[in-house]
């Protein structure tokens, strides 16, 4: 089982009935993480505050230069 990096609690995650892309979070801390491999498990934590908006936002900003 796979705990989790910031309060090191258990996470409950089936291997089976999830895919890459996935997000999960910790019941105890609620950090959510991104599934970004199954086999094995990898999970990559989901940064606060990036939105896929941002990234329209700095295209916008490189077209005016």
């Amino acid at each position: 089982m796979t705990s989790c990096p910031e309060c090191e609690s258990q996470l409950d995650i089936d291997v089976e009935e999830v895919e890459e892309g996935d997000v999960v979070a910790c019941g105890e801390c609620g950090t959510e993480y991104e599934i970004v491999g199954v086999e094995p498990l990898e999970l990559s934590k989901v940064e606060e505050g990036i939105d896929e908006d941002d990234d329209d936002f700095k295209n916008e900003d490189e077209e005016e230069e």
